[in-house]
Order: C-alpha cells, then sequence, then structure tokens
C-alpha cells in the first residue's frame, strides 16, 4: 500500500535495512509493556516499568549488537533512553494498568479466509470483558496521525479484528491505537461490513501482487516516506536501478511456518 517496489526490496529480495533509532525504541518500548503485566496487579508502578528499560535494552543489543553503531556516543544514546523513558511514563497518562488484567499479550494469530490467502500477524494486546466483549490493542510509539491518515492508520487494526472474527466468530468489540508519542488515543468499533470491506481490500492487493509477480513490475510510489528509504539508491525514482528479481517465489511468506515478529512476511 505504500510503495509496491519497497513491497518487493523486503518481502521479495529481502534486502538488509539499517536498523532505525525510532524503531528500536519501539521495540524496546513495546518490550516493557509486554513485561509490566507479569508483575502482580499492585505492581504495576511507573518506576517499575522505568526499571525494566535499560535492562530490555542491554538484551537486545546482546542479541543485535549492530544497534550499538546507531548512536554517536553516549550522550546520543542517553537522549534516546530518555526519550523512551517519557514514552514509557506518557503511557500511565493514558491508563492504569494496575486496573487491567490482558487476556493475551504479543498474540500470534493466523486465519486462512476463503480462497486461500493466510492472514497471520502479531497483536500487542487483548482484553476480554467478563461479558466476552473483546478489545484489541496497539501500542505506537509515534504521535497519532491527523484526520485524513486516520483510516490508513486503523487498517493494521481492522486486519486484526478480520483475523480475529475469521478465527472466533466475534467481532471485536473495540479497536484501540495508544499513541504514545503524544499521549493520544484513537478508538474504534468495527461490525461485519467493515471486515467484509477489509477482506475485499486484502484481496485486491494479493491480486495486485500476483500481477506484479507475473509481469515483474513493481512500481514506486514516491512519497514523503521516501527520505526514510534505504533503497533510494536502486530506486527509479532516484535514479537507481533495481537488481534483477531473485528466482524464487514470495509465496514462502505465505507458508505456515511460524516467523520471528518483525518479518516483512508476518506485516502484510
Amino acid at each position: 500500500m505504500t510503495c509496491p517496489l519497497l513491497y518487493r526490496f523486503r518481502v521479495v529480495d529481502r534486502l538488509p535495512e539499517r536498523p532505525s533509532p525510532a524503531a528500536v525504541r519501539g521495540t524496546i518500548v513495546h518490550s516493557v509493556l509486554e513485561r509490566l503485566y507479569d508483575l502482580p496487579a499492585g505492581a504495576r508502578t511507573v518506576e517499575a516499568a522505568l526499571d525494566m528499560l535499560e535492562p530490555q535494552w542491554e538484551r537486545l543489543l546482546r542479541e543485535e549488537p549492530g544497534h550499538a553503531a546507531m548512536f554517536d556516543g553516549e550522550e546520543d544514546l542517553a537522549r534516546w533512553l530518555e526519550q523512551a523513558r517519557e514514552m514509557v511514563r506518557r503511557y500511565f497518562t493514558m491508563e492504569d494498568p494496575r486496573r487491567l488484567e490482558p487476556a493475551e499479550r504479543e498474540l500470534y494469530v493466523e486465519a486462512v479466509l476463503d480462497g486461500g490467502l493466510l492472514l497471520r500477524g502479531y497483536i500487542d494486546r487483548l482484553d476480554v470483558a467478563p461479558t466476552g466483549e473483546v478489545r484489541v490493542v496497539d501500542y505506537k510509539t509515534g504521535s497519532a496521525p491527523g484526520p485524513e491518515f486516520e483510516a490508513r492508520a486503523l487498517f493494521q487494526m481492522k486486519f486484526y479484528a478480520l483475523v480475529l472474527w475469521r478465527l472466533h466468530g466475534r467481532v471485536p468489540r473495540l479497536l484501540q491505537l495508544m499513541y504514545l508519542g503524544d499521549g493520544e488515543v484513537l478508538r474504534y468499533s468495527p461490525d461485519e461490513h467493515d471486515l467484509r470491506a477489509t477482506e475485499r481490500k486484502l484481496w485486491a492487493l494479493w491480486r495486485a501482487i500476483e500481477r506484479s509477480l507475473t509481469t515483474g513490475e513493481w512500481r514506486a510510489r514516491r512519497s514523503r516516506l521516501c527520505g526514510w528509504c534505504d533503497h533510494q539508491s536502486i530506486c527509479p525514482e532516484f535514479g537507481g536501478t533495481p537488481p534483477p528479481l531473485p528466482e524464487r517465489h514470495p509465496g514462502d511468506t505465505l507458508a505456515t511456518t511460524r516467523r520471528p515478529r518483525g518479518t516483512a512476511a508476518d506485516e502484510f
């Protein structure tokens, strides 16, 4: 949806990309909020969450030592960590974790639509009321989008709602996006009409992908997001030439094998 050529580079070519400080910070904050709910309700305090942040960064650095190269010295790293702390603090102004008992965290889900298209992804948090109503919660470490971009932001949530509906036969009651960058919360109550429309859109996207597989044409779509793209040097929009297509089909991404979160295969 953002750029067909970028989809090709990530999913078909699987080209490496530099770690982004913003994305890595998001990973750390997500890890803290997930583990916060391992604590007893009364212990879920701001101080407890902040105490988790640096250990989570150290854990990630052991797994991905190259992330250290994102920073120009200790001061740069200290500023980055403080920004992460501010997001954790802001979370506590948005809801009280001592009053919540999530049913699931970092929940991996997958469902097959009629026709064989496999959808899968990870849901940050699933809350289930005593009456059985479901709330899907996703944490975002950026700021809330303007009204003109809300529909795009909600598409991801409708994707999750569609998967849950197909799995369990019940439409989630509420979709909730929590923007830790500015403390805004975007809520939406879907219905079956919404989710059927989302399913049609997903099929249209997959047909577009199959056409590109057949024709070999993956068009670049220029936007302000190009400024953050690692692939400008091989993008025709910037005078580059894409590499030859690899001799394999990205249908591998539809295999039932579970992949680690964050791979292009898991984020349709």
